[in-house]
């Protein structure tokens, strides 16, 4: 054992050394983009990935460069960068013990956030939040923001963010001993962190799995699992991360009577907490080696217990506990003045247009009184011309609406069948453990029962979340679906344009399996939200799209061996302007009909194959948004349809 612990702690040496090598370069190199800096947004940005990269091994360092970034963030106006800052200086804070300070500095970047309808900058600061109730031991409030953070991260099913929340969110339900659902939580985490790579998502997961299977009885796994996470704390030297993995192993040791392993790890996650001042393990790492101690050394004991209640109050101190219970009553009051302010809201519109229509039904009775009987006559023919002109107009419209509405369903068919056979899976497993339990009831195997009702209760909450993302997708097919109030809103034009992009594939795969396409996306993340009709311009997307798949597929039928159909969406801020472009490698449109194509019922595709009606209701439509729709197009090689729009809101 003793050779063992010297080959680990050789290692350890080596690897600190190539390590802080490479974190140091990636310092060196942040800090040399800082000195070329042109803008001072790019300023901003870098000091607040500079907070991040220093807290880690130089707390200090990580605060000074996100008050810089704040107070420069606030000089240019700079919304997200002061939601950045705010984040770094967040956590940083909570790893040094001042969890009111940690608390009040997230909810304020949540705010932020919040008000520029920044999701993502939104969910991360949900995320740190919770990581402050985590820290209080009140994990079912940490749930509760880890939860208000997936909601948010659902438009982005690729952000390592998601990652993160559902790798705190294993960790807590692990500590509130819910085994299963932690290891749900952390299979989906794991998922997140593969496909993006993250290594240090992926040594805190497999932590958290050592210490799920170590309390389901598997202690060979958990050495499996705390081993790898060792190895990967390690070469990435981040103490933080270390400190809390050492103590968890010691824990480990300590639980199998290997008291020189658990001593020895339990030393290291101290010492790497008291360099950082990171109070919450360094509490942990003293009270588990006073436990260790207290029957062989009570001096010893003595001496950690001090340090684990030094710790322990700097964190959890009387002053403290009520700073938190006053941020906490703070924003619930916040919260309950805002759905006051929206209801308040809601109800003076509603008056408002009530008392307009009023107005206006009062102002056509007068003027009707007023004319004679031929012009009431004469409105009378134009009253009945104008009213079969609408209704022609309208169904037409229906008519290229019930369209895309086919292809929406046919993509939202398939998006809502995974949720609904969690819920059908798990209905079946919960009638069989039903039957089971009556079983078990009737023997009288108190303890049987309540392990089983323990599993149909896990189940329920399972079926409970999956209905839940069924749910959430119906009334996005309903939101997609009805007549559009023509009323503008702040939209993130990347989110419209990547869901439409996935729901016009599921559809055109849904006409014909064989239909396969490789889609590229392009999006300038620095757009944020433009003001229109999210219903609108997705239907104009939805039509671009399902065009573009339509024509790729043809030349596919005819194309020789090599041909990769190809569809590309891209968004550009231009000046003043945002660029939506949808561009095919399909066979392009002809000179002869280029001037036609967007005059209504004009349509190349055969008879019965479509209205004639996409591209003339679409122009109309960016048109009312002030905008320009073009196409770019040589035949033979595809098309390249524009989109333009105001990028002011």
């Amino acid at each position: 054992m003793r050779f063992y612990i010297i080959f680990i702690f050789a290692v350890l040496i080596n690897n600190q050394v190539c390590s802080q090598s490479m974190t140091m370069l990636h310092i060196d190199s942040l800090q040399h983009e800082l000195l070329m800096a042109t803008t001072d947004t790019s300023r901003v940005l870098i000091m607040a990935n500079l907070t991040e990269g220093y807290r880690g091994s130089k707390p200090d360092s990580a605060i000074f460069y996100a008050q810089q970034a704040l107070q420069l963030a606030k000089k240019i106006q700079f919304p997200r960068g002061e939601v950045l800052a705010l984040v770094g200086m967040s956590v940083v804070m909570r790893e040094l013990g001042n969890l009111p300070k940690a608390l009040g500095i997230a909810l304020k970047a949540q705010k932020i956030a919040e008000a520029h309808g920044y999701a993502r900058e939104e969910a991360f600061s949900l995320v740190r939040i919770a990581n402050v109730y985590v820290a209080l031991l009140n994990h079912t409030e940490a749930l509760n923001y880890l939860r208000k953070a997936s909601e948010k991260l659902r438009p982005y099913p690729d952000h390592v963010l998601n990652g993160a929340a559902h790798m705190i969110a294993g960790n807590s339900l692990e500590q509130m001993n819910k085994l299963d659902s932690a290891l749900y939580e952390e299979d989906l985490a794991l998922q997140f962190a593969k496909k993006h790579n993250s290594p240090v998502l992926i040594v805190n997961i497999q932590n958290v799995y050592a210490n799920i299977y170590l309390k389901k009885g598997n202690p060979k796994l958990a050495l499996q699992y705390y081993h790898q996470s060792i190895g990967g704390a390690i070469k990435l030297k981040d103490a933080r991360t270390i400190s809390a993995i050492f103590r968890d192993v010691a824990a480990f040791y300590k639980k199998i009577n290997q008291e020189d392993s658990a001593i020895y790890y339990a030393k290291q996650a101290l010492e790497y907490a008291q360099v950082l001042s990171y109070k919450n393990q360094e509490m942990r790492a003293a009270i588990l080696l006073s436990e260790i101690y207290e029957k062989s050394d009570p001096k010893a004991a003595l001496y950690y217990y001090k340090v684990a209640a030094s710790a322990k109050d700097s964190l959890y101190s009387a002053g403290k506990v009520q700073a938190v219970q006053t941020l906490e009553f703070e924003e619930k009051e916040r919260l309950k003045e805002l759905e006051t302010e929206k209801l308040a809201y809601r109800n003076k519109i509603t008056q408002n247009v009530l008392l307009f229509g009023a107005g206006i039904f009062l102002i056509s009775a007068l003027v009707l009184f007023r004319n004679n009987k031929q012009k009431q006559k004469a409105n009378a023919i134009l009253g009945s011309t104008l009213s079969h002109l609408k209704t022609t107009q309208s169904q037409l419209i229906q008519s290229e609406k019930m369209a895309s509405l086919g292809e929406l369903t046919a993509g939202i068919a398939h998006e809502i069948q995974n949720p609904l056979n969690f819920v059908n899976n798990f209905s079946e497993v919960n009638t069989e453990l039903i039957e089971e339990l009556q079983q078990e009831l009737k023997a009288g195997k108190v303890d049987g029962a309540i392990s089983i009702s323990n599993n149909i209760r896990d189940n329920e909450e399972k079926i409970n979340h999956h209905g839940k993302r069924a749910d959430a997708i119906v009334k996005g097919m309903l939101q997609h679906s009805q007549s559009s109030n023509g009323v503008k809103e702040p939209t993130d034009i990347n989110t419209l344009a990547g869901e439409y992009l996935r729901l016009a594939y599921h559809g055109m795969r849904a006409k014909d399996k064989s239909f396969n396409v490789t889609m590229k996306t392009d999006f300038d993340e620095s757009i944020g939200n433009i003001n229109i009709v999210p219903q609108d311009i997705g239907r104009v997307i939805l039509n671009l799209i399902t065009n573009a798949f339509y024509a790729v597929a043809e030349k596919k039928k005819r194309a020789a061996d090599g041909y990769e159909p190809t569809v590309s969406i891209r968004t550009k801020k231009s000046a003043d302007k945002v660029l939506i472009s949808v561009k095919d490698n399909g066979n392009g449109i002809s000179s002869e009909v280029l001037d036609k194509i967007f005059q209504p019922f004009f349509t190349t595709k055969p008879t019965g194959q479509g209205t004639g009606l996409g591209l003339s209701l679409s122009y109309d439509i960016v048109k009312a948004h002030g905008g320009e729709l073009k196409v770019e197009t040589k035949e033979g090689d595809g098309a390249e349809f524009i989109i333009s729009l105001s990028q002011k809101i």
